[in-house]
């Protein structure tokens, strides 16, 4: 495996010192040949059987270039094709898991992948190598190339908060084809929050019926305002599933967050028992202001027996290894003036909030554990005492990162610093010179600055570097009315996550990455997305 990286850095430098393909991520290996592909549409494509899946998507693609539909035949087949892509698929390929090779010569088209993913992957690289939109003359020159490709992290995710504003199913549909187009693998889905509960427990009807509505939402430009507008919505088991598969089909795992012991004001408003009811001027309500509110989960035997009815069918409906469980922001105080909480601590010999906040995410974890799960949160799930198998996402910078991989953990990087995609992507004078709608909740995160991330921080060992599964961003949905303003923030700096989470760092040129954004920009314009201005040269 050295061996082949090493080649494939070579060849992704001698690639890159001529002009480079106009793929993003940058793949790892990239050799020119002589000469050119014609692309047209009577292309068809030839496939291996277990591959039809794979085939079918991407015939999809190639129609909508075409305008026309796009053949497949199976290898099996004995049936002669003028022109002709091949998809197969090689276990015993030369590659790591994901990987791909992508053989373009004057004849013929031919995408190895390592397995069913790398096969799917090559394709998006075939795709962005042609026209965006339709083609011209109904022809396109694909260069001949050799390509060598595979992921650098095995988590490579966008995150998108579903709680303080609703996204339609099609909107969320057309964010996975997002990610699928970038060949990110994990969408974080962010179902719960003080602000609205968007899930269907079909134990708990009040979860949707009271908790998916709040009454009111601040506009834009008056954070401390209400439009006094009713405001709600959630996603049946029926759309879950779905979109669950949708994603399936285009390799991406969902890892779905239910929040807690905070961010749990919903489902408390449906539910009152489930919070610290026994304190003074207790009135919980779905909230209407972001920020972090004070009603959590009480650490009862009820609220765990209602953790684990959730996560039963939250399991049935997700079939991702991981749940994330939140954690974060968990304020403490209604705890330390609850009666029972009280009695806990001095039964568990617990001397702060951070205690029980650690015992209630242990308990937690076991839930999981016992239903085959592996729990991950927020790097707040750290405080008082790690729970043996966690796996921490590191989002207040890198240090609860750096120190849960220094012990063992699984490691995920998710820095505000550099991951944030709810920042502003240009100066605030700039953005709010285009109207009110471009509020953001506040940062400055160009997209120099998400491409110069390395997830791996130098402060570890090659040992604990290994506990770093990669990298993740976030879009905390505030300030996203519609899902306009999401794909806005979101594009293009999605395209800067992808060369980190994909490309060995010692390939990553930014003057290239801007050169070959140009084409993909080509892309988002022609499939309609809204996105940021290209950053200057």
């Amino acid at each position: 495996m050295k061996t082949l990286v090493a080649l494939a850095l070579l060849g992704t430098l001698a690639a890159t010192a001529a002009a480079p393909l106009p793929i993003i991520p940058q793949p790892v290996a990239v050799q020119p040949g002589e000469g050119a592909f014609a692309f047209s549409a009577t292309t068809a494509i030839r496939h291996d059987r277990k591959l039809a899946a794979e085939a079918k998507l991407f015939a999809d693609d190639l129609s909508k270039l075409t305008g026309t539909p796009t053949t497949t035949v199976t290898k099996e087949l004995r049936i002669f094709l003028e022109s002709e892509i091949l998809l197969e698929l090689d276990p015993a390929a030369d590659l790591p898991p994901s990987g791909y090779r992508l053989e373009i010569t004057a004849k013929t088209v031919r995408i190895i992948g390592k397995d069913a993913a790398g096969a799917y992957y090559g394709t998006r690289s075939v795709l962005q190598l042609l026209p965006a939109g339709k083609l011209e003359n109904d022809t396109a020159q694909l260069p001949a190339t050799t390509i060598t490709d595979y992921p650098r992290f095995g988590w490579r995710g966008m995150h998108l908060d579903c709680g303080r504003h609703f996204f339609a199913v099609e909107d969320i549909k057309r964010f996975i084809d997002s990610l699928a187009f970038h060949k990110l693998n994990i969408f974080h889905w962010h179902l719960t929050e003080d602000q609205g509960w968007r899930i269907e427990i079909k134990k708990y009807p009040k979860l949707t019926e009271i908790g998916s509505v709040r009454a009111s939402t601040p506009p834009y430009g008056n954070r401390k305002s209400d439009d006094g507008v009713r405001y709600g919505g959630f996603y049946t088991q029926e759309q879950i599933k779905d979109i669950v598969a949708y994603a399936a089909a285009r390799h991406i795992t969902i890892v779905p967050e239910i929040e807690m012991p905070g961010h749990a004001a919903a489902a408390i408003a449906a539910y009152p028992e489930l919070g610290n009811n026994d304190i003074p001027n207790y009135a919980p309500k779905v909230e209407t202001r972001w920020g972090i509110h004070p009603y959590t989960f009480a650490p009862t035997e009820e609220v765990f027996s209602f953790i684990t009815d959730v996560f039963t069918e939250v399991c049935e409906l997700f079939p991702s290894q991981y749940i994330h469980m939140g954690g974060d922001e968990a304020p403490k105080k209604q705890w330390e003036k609850s009666p029972r909480v009280k009695a806990l601590m001095k039964k568990e010999g617990f001397k702060t909030g951070h205690d029980v906040q650690s015992y209630f995410v242990k308990r937690v974890e076991k839930i999981l554990e016992a239903k085959g799960r592996k729990l991950i949160g927020w790097d707040e799930i750290r405080e008082g005492g790690l729970s043996p198998q966690a796996t921490i996402m590191s989002w207040r910078g890198e240090a609860g990162g750096i120190a849960s991989a220094k012990e063992g953990h699984d490691v995920v990087m998710a820095p505000n610093s550099h991951t944030y995609f709810d920042h502003y992507q240009a100066r605030k004078n700039q953005e709010l010179a285009k109207g009110n709608e471009y509020e953001a909740i506040g940062g400055f995160l160009p997209i120099e600055k998400v491409y110069s991330y390395d997830p791996v921080p130098k402060a570890l060992t090659p040992a604990e570097a290994k506990h770093i599964l990669g990298v993740q961003a976030q879009l905390w949905s505030e300030y996203f009315k519609d899902f306009k303003k999401v794909e806005y923030h979101a594009h293009p700096r999605m395209a800067a996550l992808a060369e980190v989470a994909w490309t060995p760092l010692a390939a990553k040129d930014y003057a290239s990455f801007a050169q070959r954004l140009e084409s993909v920009i080509k892309f988002y314009d022609a499939a309609g997305l809204k996105h940021g201005d290209i950053p200057a040269k």
